[in-house]
């Protein structure tokens, strides 16, 4: 996680640039070219400078689970039966190490994960939950995604000031 103070600048040209991205990452560099008002070579640099800093993790294409053969989409709650750093481990290991898991967060709260999967039928559904209980997922409450409402969105992106030089204090 970037600290805000940690933030990358962006000026004007980023924030319309990312903005073309998040809306549609198959554009190719001509047309993003075209469309923030840089030349070709002008845009790569800057798209390689975005992606070296971080700013973009990877760009990707967004599929639906339900026409690519996986109706069902659901969200776990788990909290850990343990909260050692092996037991954390083992948890976030098996996490990762399964395919229907599509994505998963530590949080703060009642439950310690909250976790999106999708899967096949309901069998493969309980054998994702039964490796999740094995592997120290204590309280595993689920959640059936019904309908989307809102997919996933743009960041509001704006410029980002430059960070103001520190005064420096007289001794």
């Amino acid at each position: 996680m970037i600290d805000r103070e940690m933030a990358v600048f962006l000026d004007d040209v980023d924030v319309r640039l990312l903005s073309a991205l998040q809306r549609d990452a198959d554009r190719t560099n001509v047309e993003l070219a075209r469309l923030v008002g840089l030349s070709p070579a002008a845009t790569l640099h800057r798209v390689r400078r975005l992606k070296e800093s971080g700013v973009i993790r990877v760009v990707s294409a967004r599929l639906d689970p339900a026409a690519a053969g996986f109706p069902l989409h659901v969200y776990v709650a788990a909290s850990l039966a343990r909260h050692d750093p092996r037991a954390t481990r083992v948890f976030e290991d098996q996490v990762r190490a399964m395919p229907q898991i599509t994505g998963a967060d530590n949080v703060a709260g009642e439950m310690d994960y909250l976790l999106t999967i999708v899967a096949r039928d309901v069998t493969e559904l309980q054998q994702v939950l039964a490796r999740l209980a094995t592997h120290g997922g204590e309280r595993l409450v689920t959640y059936l995604r019904l309908e989307e409402v809102k997919p996933p969105s743009p960041l509001p992106l704006a410029p980002t000031p430059p960070a103001a030089p520190r005064a420096r204090r007289a001794r």
